[in-house]
């Protein structure tokens, strides 16, 4: 079903690429002059987030495709109401990073400020390792919630 395939494939997009950028690039990334290792991170988001756009836009309109082909919110499980819950509240990070914290390390990364863009950075990683975990966690819910719940 073309619902479950979309949204599959955007939860592993979001999910997979902060998994990547949290245990290999982050570690990897370190060693970099503050120079170099912001604007690479900020390269990186630049090509990153448009695809975590689509994968929000994606998620949105298949899940809500699935409830409807289900019946409506009454008539799903408990893990699928857990899962709606928690992917918003991963939706909301995400657009609380894109608009604040990145903003500020593009636009440090511009004027070369790389105090403020070390901060802005730091607090983009920390939102992520949140947004990672929630994933993981919407992710076991939404594969094998149904037996759980």
């Amino acid at each position: 079903m073309l619902a479950i395939t979309l949204h599959l494939f955007a939860a592993v997009i979001w999910v997979g690429g902060m998994f990547f950028a949290y245990t290999a690039m982050r570690p990897a990334a370190q060693f970099l002059e503050p120079a170099m290792h912001l604007t690479l991170w900020s390269n990186t988001f630049k090509h990153f987030f448009p695809w975590v756009w689509l994968s929000i836009i994606s998620i949105l309109v298949s899940g809500f495709w699935l409830i409807a082909l289900s019946g409506g919110m009454g008539d799903v499980g408990t893990h699928v109401h857990i899962m709606l819950l928690f992917g918003i509240i991963m939706m909301l990070l995400f657009i609380h990073i894109f608009f604040a914290p990145y903003k500020k390390l593009t636009r440090s990364v511009e004027i070369k400020d790389w105090k403020t863009g070390t901060r802005a950075l730091a607090q983009i990683r920390f939102l992520i390792f949140i947004n990672l975990t929630i994933g993981l966690f919407v992710t076991f819910i939404g594969s094998a919630g149904q037996y759980y719940l």
